[in-house]
């Protein structure tokens, strides 16, 4: 099962809107056959592996990450394949939370005399496919925030300077989180400080993310960057979340090539607009309904402490610098004063490892999510 999730690790750029998976077949204890599911469309890990073993398939066990389907989609369904190569026994690390799937497929195999295991290496295979499991369980993606901050929690200077807080090594490893994301979300406050390209700069892969930007009042320039390469179809469409049309501008910013998103927050709008907001969680739903698994934001204080506020960050990815900004500095979230201790939100670390001279903390709200 190790194996397989380290075939299913290959998919990790390029699976979505899939769930990354790997398989591997033994007999004899001896591996015949192994395989990932790499895009789209394309054959399923258990396909792939069951063609390498071939005829020594009848008998075999098989590994596999996540529980094989049992219908058609873009291909086959994988339970035929399995039951077709006359396989015995079939280890499974995670039921397939889809409701097309979920658990149909290992009722089958064990109807067909097939014998069936699973929650073999189940934390390591769910954390494999936060994003695709969270869609499914939850109609909304996996979100994780990331930050630069310096030592003392400082995002940006005051005048709104940030460039660069972090080293060239922490931004390297930033490009990998943007390639295994199926969206960036930004700011309105992040575009107009930063006018950010907000794309993978990585060699060899060639998906981009989908970029979405929140601007409640539509204040975005129609020549920013991230724009500019939707005008010039090198990307796919960006989003544009907005409340309200503020400046007049939804005809202009929509011939750029840029998808409007009316989501208004009837919370947070009062009758002459001016604080109407971006409803973030029905954007976060819009995107599990475009098949968007994993979202990695990128912004400033305003929207990273909205999202807080509303309890929909999943994980928290922190790059701190050595370096001290001062109190005037811009923090990592705006929100409301909290008063007491109780209101403070509670992380579990789940790492933390030096990135050249800075240092990545992983961690995430220990808050339920809704």
């Amino acid at each position: 099962m190790t194996l397989a999730l380290r075939l299913a690790e290959q998919g990790l750029y390029s699976t979505q809107p899939n769930p990354r998976v790997g398989c591997v077949v033994v007999k004899n204890q001896q591996i015949i056959g192994q395989g990932a599911h790499l895009k789209a469309g394309g054959p399923h890990a258990e396909v792939f592996a069951l063609r390498q073993a071939g005829a020594e398939a009848k008998g075999a066990d098989v590994y596999v990450t996540l529980e094989p389907c049992n219908h058609h989609g873009r291909t086959p369904p994988c339970v035929d394949a399995l039951i077709a190569a006359g396989v015995k026994r079939v280890v499974v690390a995670i039921q397939d939370p889809n409701p097309l799937v979920a658990g149909n497929g290992l009722q089958r195999l064990q109807a067909h005399g097939i014998q069936v295991e699973t929650g073999l290496m189940q934390k390591e295979a769910l954390s494999l496919n936060s994003g695709f499991i969270s869609r499914m369980t939850h109609g909304r993606p996996y979100v994780r925030s990331k930050i630069a901050a310096s030592l003392d929690g400082r995002t940006a200077l005051n005048n709104g300077k940030s460039q660069w807080i972090t080293g060239e090594a922490a931004r390297l490893d930033v490009q990998h989180w943007r390639a295994q994301s199926c969206a960036i979300i930004t700011g309105i406050g992040t575009v107009l400080a930063d006018n950010p390209s907000m794309n993978v700069r990585l060699e060899n892969v060639t998906r981009q993310p989908l970029r979405v930007i929140v601007d409640s009042r539509l204040q975005t320039p129609a020549d920013c960057k991230m724009l500019e390469a939707a005008m010039m179809k090198h990307s796919p469409v960006i989003i544009i979340a907005y409340a309200q049309d503020a400046n007049n501008k939804a005809a202009e910013l929509a011939a750029t090539g840029a998808e409007l998103l009316h989501l208004p927050d009837g919370n947070n709008t009062q009758e002459n607009g001016v604080n109407a907001r971006v409803n973030l969680a029905a954007l976060l739903s819009h995107l599990a309904q475009c098949g968007i698994n994993e979202v990695l934001v990128e912004a400033g204080q305003g929207l990273n402490g909205a999202l807080l506020h509303a309890n929909l960050i999943d994980e928290f990815i922190f790059y701190y610098a050595p370096k001290l900004m001062g109190a005037d500095a811009k923090a990592m979230f705006a929100m409301p004063e909290l008063t007491e201790m109780q209101q403070v939100t509670d992380l579990q670390i789940l790492d933390v490892r030096q990135i050249g001279q800075d240092i990545r903390l992983r961690a995430i709200p220990l808050i339920p999510k809704p």
